[in-house]
C-alpha cells in the first residue's frame, strides 16, 4: 500500500445505512423542489435528521452528496429496467429504449436532473471514486439492456461514447439547447455503434 492509498471502507451498519439512506432521500427532495441551490448541507442535516458533523463524515460536500445522489437514483432505475426489460428487436433498439425510459426519468424531476448533473460536471478528483461509479452503473444498465455478460474491448469502447453522448444529452436538453426529438435521435443514432462492434458470428 502508497502513502497516499486509503484503506477500504468497512460496511455501513444496518443504523448506518439507514442514515445514509435518509440523507440522500432528503438531498433528492431538496433538489426535487430547487435545484442545485437548493441542497444546502444544513438543510439536508435537518431534513434528515442527522447533525451537521455527520452528515460530513458521509459526504464531505455537496458535490460528494449529489453525485451520490445520482448514483442512488441510477441503481433504483436499474432495479426498475430488471422488473420490466426493455423493448426492441436488437441490442441497439433495446439500449435505445432503455435510455430513452431512463432520459424520460430525468425529464420528470427536471430540478433534481439538473442538480445531478451539475454535480457530476463539477466533481473533482476527489470525488472520482463516486463518478467511478455512476460510470459503472451507467454500463452496467447498457449491457444489461444489451444481454452482454463477456463484452468485447469494442463493445465497450462503444457503451463508453454511448455513455458520453447520454450524458451529454441531458447536458443540452437542461441547458434548453436540445429538445426532447433532438435526444432521441441522438441516442437511437449513437447506439448503432452497438451493430458496428458486435462480432459478425454473435447471435
Amino acid at each position: 500500500m502508497t502513502a497516499e492509498a486509503k484503506p477500504a471502507s468497512p460496511p455501513l451498519t444496518e443504523r448506518q445505512e439507514a442514515r445514509r439512506r435518509r440523507i440522500l432521500h432528503a438531498s433528492a427532495q431538496l433538489a426535487s423542489k430547487g435545484g442545485f441551490e437548493a441542497v444546502q448541507m444544513r438543510e439536508v442535516a435537518e431534513a434528515a435528521g442527522v447533525a451537521l458533523g455527520t452528515l460530513y463524515r458521509y459526504f464531505p460536500s455537496k458535490i460528494h452528496l449529489l453525485v451520490a445522489t445520482m448514483q442512488d437514483q441510477l441503481q433504483h432505475m436499474h432495479g426498475t429496467l430488471r422488473k420490466r426489460p426493455p423493448a426492441g428487436d436488437d441490442a441497439a433498439a433495446r439500449v435505445a429504449d432503455t435510455l430513452m425510459r431512463a432520459f424520460r426519468a430525468m425529464q420528470r424531476e427536471p430540478h433534481l436532473a439538473d442538480a445531478m448533473v451539475r454535480a457530476l460536471t463539477f466533481a473533482d478528483r476527489s470525488v472520482s471514486p463516486e463518478v467511478d461509479t455512476v460510470s459503472r452503473i451507467t454500463t452496467a444498465i447498457i449491457l444489461d439492456s444489451m444481454g452482454l455478460q463477456h463484452p468485447t474491448p469494442e463493445q465497450l469502447s462503444a457503451v463508453r461514447v454511448i455513455e458520453h453522448t447520454w450524458h451529454s444529452a441531458l447536458i443540452t436538453w437542461l441547458s434548453g439547447r436540445a429538445s426532447i426529438a433532438q435526444v432521441k435521435i441522438d441516442i437511437e443514432t449513437v447506439c448503432r455503434l452497438i451493430d458496428v462492434t458486435t462480432p459478425r458470428d454473435a447471435p
